[in-house]
């Protein structure tokens, strides 16, 4: 508690004056750009991770970054999704899940923690469709790697319970929000979003092309540049494959089928000879060291 005193005084002192014209038009209302729903973890700080200051980020935190469905729960979570896409006009949403979730471990043990924790149990059960798809559809993953794909698809199995919210299905008809799926690994600060071309996690900054280029490619219509400008995404997502380190044999097999999918797209879009070669001689290394990361696994 001491600390905390401290840091109220150092917060006042410093924080405060620094800031005093933002505080002050803060003071008046708010308007913040992006919704971002995360794990209650003391690890997980989403001002810190995105650089973002007081004001930017419209937070919703709950152990396992849970979204219940529409009517299947009366806890705060709807009434502040139904605030902030209607009252506050939100236009990006960002589920964020993280590695070494406590909640993803406790959805492996549900049947003690009825027992022990019988409100976790409850909160839990809301995430049982990430249990059951895991578990059935990775039946020879253990340990972190298993615990690492519940993260990831409970991330995607949240962003489908947001869509069954009726604010937020008719703004995504409107072409009016946005939702991304991203995972913070806390031991490397690294965050990763869900690519919908590739199905996979990769870098964000391959998110920046289609935001900044979103306007200009709506209104094109001739086939020659719109060839053109599927051949920069692919790009884009090549560059942000090379930037990843797979840390599970699963996570490998991902990476190695996400650039095999590239590849194709590259050649249907017709990259030139050349550089699918140049691209190729850029992946060789990390080819072996994904392959050899599968192989391990399956020996």
């Amino acid at each position: 508690m001491k600390k905390l005193i401290r840091g109220l005084d150092e917060f006042r002192k410093t924080y405060v004056p620094s800031h005093q014209q933002l505080l002050e038009q803060l003071s008046h209302g708010q308007k913040p750009r992006v919704l971002f729903i995360t794990c209650s973890d003391s690890r997980v700080a989403p001002n810190l991770i995105t650089n973002t200051d007081v004001g930017e980020l419209f937070v919703i935190r709950n152990a396992g970054n849970i979204i219940p469905p529409f009517g299947a729960a009366n806890g705060g979570e709807g009434g502040t999704i139904e605030y902030a896409i209607t009252a506050l006009d939100i236009e990006q949403v960002i589920i964020c899940g993280h590695s070494h979730c406590g909640a993803m471990k406790g959805l492996l043990k549900l049947n003690k923690l009825q027992k022990d924790m019988p409100l976790v149990y409850d909160w839990l059960k809301h995430a049982e469709s990430t249990r059951r798809l895991v578990l059935e559809n990775y039946p020879h993953q253990s340990g972190e790697e298993l615990i690492e794909t519940l993260v990831a698809e409970n991330v995607l199995i949240q962003i489908e319970n947001l869509k069954t919210y009726p604010m937020v299905r008719a703004k995504l008809h409107q072409g009016k929000l946005h939702i991304y799926g991203w995972i913070y690994e806390i031991e490397t600060g690294e965050v990763l979003a869900y690519d919908n071309t590739t199905h996979t996690y990769l870098p964000p900054q391959s998110e920046l092309f289609e935001e900044d280029d979103s306007d200009s490619t709506r209104y094109c219509n001739l086939e020659a540049e719109l060839t053109s400008e599927n051949l920069k995404r692919v790009r884009a997502r090549l560059e942000a494959l090379l930037k990843i380190t797979p840390h599970s044999p699963g996570a490998a097999q991902l990476a190695i089928r996400s650039l095999q999918e590239l590849f194709e797209e590259a050649s249907k879009f017709g990259m030139s000879t050349k550089e699918m070669r140049d691209y190729h001689s850029l992946f060789a290394e990390y080819i072996q060291i994904w392959a050899k990361k599968v192989y391990i696994n399956a020996e």
